[in-house]
């Protein structure tokens, strides 16, 4: 079998991808950072179906990307170009936004704390037996972690924040962890950005509900009531509130003065009537 070229291998990837952007309309951009092929392959099954993910050179897919726009006028596509930053791939998909980014989240894995790796949160070793004999104390004392010996054992006597978040690992805290069996990191695809026929959003809107989005939308129509009415600016959702202001003060004037209209009869004949008891 002829293996393919580099320039054969470019051909191939552009058409690929100008075809998935062709087909769907929906894309996913997610951060690869540490993600093994298995996983990989592990989630490719499991988004089969309704969605295709594709890996590769950021250079590679910001020229497949031009060239669609190039060829087919979708200058929409040219907004995927600024997310295509760091180690990310693509998640096309014809299936709900929301339901494909909790199916991506399921395929995370724990992974050890490797030296020199930077930490992606914090790492707190929770106080307990530690299983490990008294010899193994030099690695708590380097670390300054408080032990004493129970039943022939180490035991951690209270919470230590051993790595912090954004700091790298190093090889003591990596071999106390990988001595006490915790894997403090997991790894998988994740959402950063969504595109959606030309659009682009934060995924953080996928998980809003029909509640905040009424809640959002009533907010919104607030504000633009206040800010109409604090200016005298006549608007759809500020006229309810124009009305009934204007009807107070000419209701004012009319019990304040003999000017009458038909709504002020029934309110001037009930002040009348309070007075009278009043005086009585």
């Amino acid at each position: 079998m002829v293996k393919a070229t580099k320039a054969e291998k470019k051909i191939a990837y552009d058409a690929k991808l100008c075809q998935l952007i062709d087909e769907f309309t929906q894309i996913l951009v997610v951060a690869a950072d540490n993600v093994g092929s298995t996983q990989l392959q592990n989630i490719r099954k499991g988004l089969r179906g309704d969605s295709v993910v594709l890996m590769g050179k950021n250079t590679m897919m910001k020229r497949s990307v031009k060239i669609h726009a190039e060829n087919t006028g979708n200058t929409g596509i040219l907004n995927l170009m600024p997310l295509l930053q760091g180690n990310v791939g693509l998640i096309f998909t014809k299936g709900d936004l929301k339901e494909v980014s909790e199916e991506v989240a399921k395929y995370k894995v724990g992974a050890p704390a490797r030296v020199g790796l930077v930490a992606p949160i914090d790492v707190v070793v929770q106080p307990g037996n530690t299983g490990l004999d008294p010899s193994q104390t030099s690695f708590f004392q380097v670390l300054n972690i408080p032990t004493k010996i129970n039943k022939g054992t180490v035991e951690i006597i209270t919470p230590v924040e051993l790595i912090k978040q954004g700091d790298k690992v190093g090889s003591s805290e990596a071999a106390l962890l990988a001595k006490l069996g915790i894997r403090p990191f997991s790894y998988g695809l994740v959402v950063q950005s969504v595109y959606d026929n030309g659009s682009v959003f934060s995924p953080e809107v996928l998980d809003l509900t029909e509640d905040d989005l009424v809640q959002k939308f009533a907010a919104g129509i607030s504000m633009v009531t206040s800010l109409a009415l604090a200016i005298s600016f006549p608007t759809l959702a500020a006229a309810p509130h124009m009305f009934i202001n204007a009807y107070k003060n000419a209701l004012a004037i009319s019990v304040a003065t003999e000017y009458t209209f038909p709504q002020a009869e029934k309110v001037k004949e009930f002040l009348k009537v309070s007075h009278q008891l009043n005086c009585n």
